[in-house]
């Protein structure tokens, strides 16, 4: 069974206030992703919370979730991801794999998640990532074969740094869409404007 960690306990600091609470379509960032997760094959889910994570919990009330807060977030995203993967363990040891995907790319579906485990069942590779703008990223499924050098990551290093150690094992599923994330006020006017009627 492949589990789903979302990575969602930065700061934000280049927005100025939590991504992870902007409204889009009449959901939150953090409750889109949330709704990607829930609906895919993925089983189980565990979202990392750290900065903001009192104004956030709420979001998650009522829904099947597991929450794994991080109190070493301002680490950067390897704590989130020891954090994330080590709650994930706790709760399914016989893990087979493991999907990261981040809240700030508003275009992730459900659909798109599937298509990574599919391949990765198709294909003799162990690390299927989403290809956009010329290069491959979340969210991004790795093999258990990959947890410990997950665990081991240490300070900004993110999975991508595995994912590229290890070229020659990665498969890709294109995912045009992945290059809209949202780090800057900027961004997310774009991204308001982007929706007809908005």
């Amino acid at each position: 069974m492949t589990g789903l960690v979302l990575l969602a306990a930065g700061a934000s600091t280049r927005l100025g206030e939590p991504k992870q609470a902007l409204a889009y379509q009449g959901e939150t960032l953090l409750q889109r992703a949330m709704q990607a997760a829930l609906t895919s094959a993925c089983q189980p889910v565990v979202v990392v919370l750290g900065a903001n994570s009192p104004k956030l919990l709420p979001q998650l009330e009522g829904l099947p979730v597991k929450v794994a807060l991080n109190p070493a977030w301002e680490e950067g995203m390897a704590s989130s991801i020891r954090c994330g993967l080590s709650k994930l363990l706790e709760l399914m040891p016989e893990a087979s794999g493991v999907v990261f995907m981040v809240c700030d790319q508003p275009y992730v579906e459900a659909s798109l998640l599937n298509s990574l485990i599919q391949v990765k069942q198709e294909r003799s590779k162990k690390i299927v990532a989403s290809a956009y703008q010329e290069t491959v990223g979340t969210p991004a499924l790795f093999d258990k074969t990959y947890f410990p050098e997950l665990l081991a990551l240490q300070g900004q290093e993110g999975a991508k740094k595995v994912l590229f150690r290890h070229k020659e094992d990665v498969a890709s599923v294109g995912f045009p869409a992945g290059a809209v994330d949202i780090d800057t006020k900027e961004d997310y006017t774009s991204l308001l404007r982007s929706v007809p009627g908005s």
